[in-house]
């Protein structure tokens, strides 16, 4: 289970990890991608 913070409803949901995918940025920078289960926006989350 990932954590992640939503904008739209303002608090940080957990996301099953299927949902969640790993990818890196233009700067190859690591980062998470879902959307959450709840209003359905788009979340980001940087890791190390």
């Amino acid at each position: 289970m990932a954590e992640m913070f939503c904008v739209k409803c303002k608090e940080k949901r957990t996301v099953d990890d299927n949902a969640v995918k790993r990818e890196t940025t233009a700067k190859g920078r690591p980062i998470l991608k879902a959307i959450c289960p709840i209003c359905g926006t788009k979340m980001t989350k940087f890791t190390k």
